[in-house]
């Protein structure tokens, strides 16, 4: 089975989406096969891999509900190696479908049950990334609940800290009571601006408040970031040589050796 990475904070705008898609196409350039799976209803990672609203015919909606399984999903994007379920705004009604449901925390790990049967080009999925809403509703509990290890996207920003200690929480909660084997996989700090003395503070205020779980690896604030997602494209694709196409490279050498010190603990 792939690992699976949820992608969490219920902070909007820390940039957890372009960390999905560049984190994929990362992942995909150094030969791995990823899954994105679009959990947030807005659909933007879905968006900025150039997938059509048309064509988003069976939707992580459908995942959720038990309708379709990933092999009937997950449709490849214009990416190498890269597959995506897409969103749509189905997603914002899910929760009044499944909330009086037993098993209504267990329906993403329940769809993940074929997992083993998606191939990417031929080969099977090694990576399963899942783009959550920027709440902690019972879209992201699935989510957290279905992972295996959970990344922290956080904005080099004033109140950066805020809220974290909820996430942290609810993290806790799940790994006690839904999903034992949940780890923090890490804490990634985006939107960073070198010319900025707060972005500096705010770095080291979050180092010093969560020690090693936070990756040595910065994602600057950077145009072309902003840029790719209005051409449907990853930034790496976009601008392989920009500062945040290489710096989410370095993200994924980072998160392929931490996920191998968690295998072997």
């Amino acid at each position: 089975m792939p690992r699976i990475i949820t992608l969490a904070n219920q902070k909007g705008g820390v940039g957890k989406t372009t960390t999905a898609i560049n984190l994929a196409t990362a992942l995909a350039a150094i030969g791995e096969r990823v899954l994105i799976v679009d959990l947030d209803p807005q659909g933007n990672a879905s968006t900025g891999l150039g997938i059509d609203r048309k064509a988003r015919e069976v939707s992580s909606y459908d995942l959720v509900v038990g309708e379709a399984g990933v092999t009937e999903a997950a449709i490849m994007t214009g990416v190498p190696n890269v597959a995506i379920v897409p969103s749509t705004l189905d997603l914002l009604g899910v929760e009044q479908v499944i909330a009086t449901q037993p098993d209504r925390a267990f329906k993403l790990r329940n769809a993940f049950r074929s997992l083993g049967d998606l191939v990417i080009e031929g080969k099977a999925v090694t990576y399963v990334l899942i783009d959550c809403p920027p709440s902690l509703n019972l879209l992201t509990v699935n989510a957290l609940v279905a992972a295996d290890a959970v990344l922290v996207p956080m904005q080099c920003e004033f109140f950066a800290l805020e809220g974290l200690s909820q996430l942290l929480q609810t993290i806790e909660q799940i790994r006690t009571n839904l999903n034992p084997r949940l780890a923090i996989q890490g804490v990634v700090m985006t939107m960073f601006d070198k010319r900025n003395t707060l972005s500096e503070q705010v770095l080291n205020d979050v180092r010093g408040t969560m020690g090693n779980l936070v990756y040595e690896t910065v994602i600057p604030r950077n145009v072309r970031l902003s840029e790719a997602p209005s051409y449907g494209k990853p930034a790496l694709l976009y601008d392989l040589k920009c500062a945040g196409s290489q710096a989410y490279l370095r993200l994924a050498t980072e998160v392929i050796r931490r996920e191998r010190q968690l295998a072997a603990a």
